[in-house]
């Protein structure tokens, strides 16, 4: 699933969803100490998937939109866009007081 931005000046700002992943580890960990208690063989191959699971985990932070931003430029874009929302609500309440739309009433 994708979110199309609104606004041109929020696309830089709106992150963009993609289908979610699954990045529980606890299951794995809980597979890990299962064949610890049974001393099985296949705590490398757990361990491998953990691994893998950790890598995938951190190559998707990585592409993340917005990562390489400064804190104080993500602040500075918060307030920014803080400030358009409340200058297009002050501008959507001035237009409805102004009566020039006949909203009919369900009846």
């Amino acid at each position: 699933m994708t979110q199309k931005p609104l606004d041109e000046n929020m696309a830089a700002a709106e992150p963009v969803l993609e289908e979610a992943e699954d990045y529980s580890f606890l299951p794995i960990i809980h597979d890990i100490i299962k064949c610890m208690d049974k001393d099985g063989p296949d705590v490398h191959q757990e361990l491998n998937k953990l691994k893998t699971k950790l890598q995938e985990a951190r190559e998707q932070i990585s592409a993340m939109p917005g990562v390489d931003t400064s804190p104080a430029l993500q602040e500075s874009n918060l307030r920014s866009l803080r400030e358009q929302v409340r200058t297009k609500n002050q501008l959507l309440q001035k237009y409805k007081s102004l009566c020039m739309f006949d909203i009919p009433k369900p009846s």
